[in-house]
């Protein structure tokens, strides 16, 4: 089998079965929040893989939170914040290329009373940046962004809206959705002038059910989930120990092995550019994204088509966003990004993580060459 999906999802890796099983089957699955010794000595290992993951983001242990996903934690920093902040303007800045999770919740906003503004993506997957200035004002409260767009790899000029947003709107609020760049670009929270940030663990080699929410020790955000005041009150909710070492496990393996996988990985970007250039496919992806994601379109085979025709190699691959793959029209981040229909319907998303190979790379290139073969596709 070959997995190109990895931004839909990762296989867990080795150390995060080895701490799951571990604490579901020895003496860790006592309540956080018991005073007995069972659940003090739970309470102990909780607070060691909160420290793990806030040594990894390089930030105070305090300003992180354990939620279930990427997408609760964008909610709760979104609609969180813009309830707690009454007074800190009716305007929300961001793009049309964001997460689903974003979108919705910008959705949302709007159907309160709040403006949701807009900023126009060019064909890098950059936004405009002169109309990102325009458009800011004291009435901006919030500006939400992605990192790492999970469709194209299209990398945030993070330091320059930082910038900006210092100059033209400095009360305004920062969002940014990591979760496409956990384990593969560095992450400095102190230094990134970032007020609020998502992080989810099964993009990582974790497992499905838990995330991280930042929020920077002065900003307000009102909690999704109340009941017990767990985690300061910002998610009540019994702590799931395991839940949090599969965190802080996939996280301090994923920096442990980011500087060769991101190696390794542009050595297997570059050669599928060239080989599926060469054979007639058009690169989505800008020059310049980060290359765990790799958007092609194959001109004579619809997306979905070649999808198919992959599987039947045990390749797997995607079409658009694993979020909106059951919408069947084409993606809403190409669109933005200015791509012709006509190309969007064909492409697909290859993505890549630290245990790929550059052999599956080369068997993926005689996939697609007998696939052409297949349907006498001339591809010179």
């Amino acid at each position: 089998m070959i997995y190109f999906d990895n931004s839909a999802t990762t296989k867990p890796c080795d150390e995060v079965i080895t701490v799951l099983n571990e604490d579901l089957t020895g003496e860790m699955w006592g309540n956080p929040g018991s005073l007995h010794k069972l659940g003090i000595k739970a309470a102990e290992a909780y607070d060691k893989a909160h420290e793990t993951c806030a040594s990894v983001l390089d930030c105070d242990k305090k300003e992180l939170y354990f939620t279930s996903c990427g997408t609760e934690s964008a909610n709760t920093a979104i609609l969180g914040f813009m309830k707690a902040n009454p007074r800190a303007g009716k305007t929300v800045i961001s793009t049309r290329t964001e997460h689903k999770c974003t979108l919705e919740s910008l959705n949302e906003l709007e159907k309160l009373g709040f403006t949701i503004k807009y900023v126009s993506v060019k064909r890098d997957g950059k936004p405009d940046l002169d109309e990102l200035k325009s458009l800011l004002s004291d009435d901006v409260a919030l500006l939400c962004f992605t990192h790492v767009n999970n469709e194209t790899g299209a990398l945030l000029p993070l330091d320059e809206i930082s910038a900006i947003r210092k100059e033209f709107a400095p009360k305004a609020a920062l969002y940014v959705d990591f979760v496409q760049s956990l384990g593969k670009l560095p992450i400095d929270l102190k230094k990134m002038g970032v007020d609020m940030a998502s992080f989810s663990a099964h993009k990582i080699h974790g497992i499905k059910g838990v995330g991280l929410l930042y929020v920077r020790k002065w900003i307000k955000a009102a909690p999704l989930i109340i009941g017990g005041g767990q985690q300061d009150g910002m998610r009540s909710g019994t702590q799931s120990l395991p839940l949090a070492q599969v965190m802080a496990t996939a996280i301090r393996q994923a920096e442990d092995h980011r500087a060769k996988a991101y190696e390794e990985v542009s050595k297997i970007n570059s050669f599928l550019r060239q080989e599926l250039q060469s054979r007639g496919a058009k690169i989505n992806s800008p020059d310049d994204a980060v290359p765990f994601v790799l958007n092609v379109a194959f001109e004579n085979f619809q997306s979905e088509t070649m999808l198919h025709c992959l599987e039947m190699h045990d390749i797997y691959i995607s079409t658009v966003s694993a979020c909106s793959s059951k919408s069947k029209k084409p993606s809403y981040v190409l669109e933005s990004m200015g791509i012709d229909r006509k190309v969007s319907s064909n492409s697909v998303r290859l993505s890549f993580s630290r245990y790929n190979t550059m052999d599956e790379a080369k068997s993926f290139i005689k996939a697609i060459d007998q696939i052409y073969e297949i349907y006498e596709v001339n591809v010179r």
